[in-house]
């Protein structure tokens, strides 16, 4: 079965050249001129890689990485932008790109770096481990549920994002602005008081007691980190 490739770009030309040289590798394609777009067709099929412009008509396209990795979509993203500021590069993949090429690029450099993302990616998932465990905590993957010393904990979307964000990072200390940009998808007029909730919330599944937590511990002036 061929790879299935998702461009992003609302310039015509340019969506139509990234597809020949996709079909050129032998991989199929799907095109979107939008970000709103790009989001929904994520919805509703599985692709093995996105090539993202950053301009796009509706928003950029650093808005839409950071919001299909808030919703826990891992496919790898190239960006492709004619924007070749170093700021730029290391923003996206900071937000969670896998690679930036600037344009014009050579195609056949563009081709080998799909092709090699994908097979990376695939490998990853390959050997991957079936289980997180981290403490008396065990995160199933292929279940995507949450287990405490064998007992199930029934999580919303959000706090399951949560906490495997803090699951993953043992010991390490969570502002306030990096837990809203990683969960919610954005570090603009950070909302303290929905942090709060979600913690709290989190606090009173995982913890013996709340009031005295354990596990997530606030660090007075900077944030949470959690201890296993």
């Amino acid at each position: 079965m061929a790879d299935k490739i998702l461009i992003v770009d609302d310039d015509p030309a340019i969506r139509k050249l990234l597809e020949k040289v996709m079909h050129s590798n032998d991989m199929e394609t799907v095109a979107a001129d939008s970000g709103e777009k790009a989001l929904r067709l994520l919805t509703e099929q599985s692709f093995d890689l996105i090539l993202m412009d950053v301009t796009l008509g509706d928003m950029e396209g650093f808005e839409v990485i950071k919001r299909l990795r808030s919703q826990g979509i891992k496919t790898p993203v190239i960006i492709v932008s004619g924007r070749n500021e170093d700021y730029d590069s290391l923003y996206g993949l900071s937000i969670g790109a896998d690679d930036y090429i600037t344009k014009p690029f050579r195609p056949v450099v563009l081709g080998a770096k799909v092709k090699a993302l994908i097979r990376r990616n695939r490998d990853l998932i390959l050997n991957k481990p079936k289980q997180l465990t981290c403490g008396p905590f065990i995160y199933d993957y292929a279940a995507m549920r949450f287990y405490k010393e064998g007992e199930e904990l029934i999580l919303s979307a959000r706090e399951s994002s949560l906490f495997l964000l803090f699951l993953n990072h043992p010991g390490q200390v969570f502002t306030k602005d990096m837990i809203y940009e990683k969960i919610w998808g954005t570090s603009v007029a950070v909302d303290d008081n929905a942090i709060m909730v979600y913690i709290n919330r989190l606090r009173g599944k995982i913890e013996e007691d709340r009031q005295k937590p354990a596990h997530i511990v606030t660090v007075r002036g900077l944030g949470y980190r959690f201890v296993p």
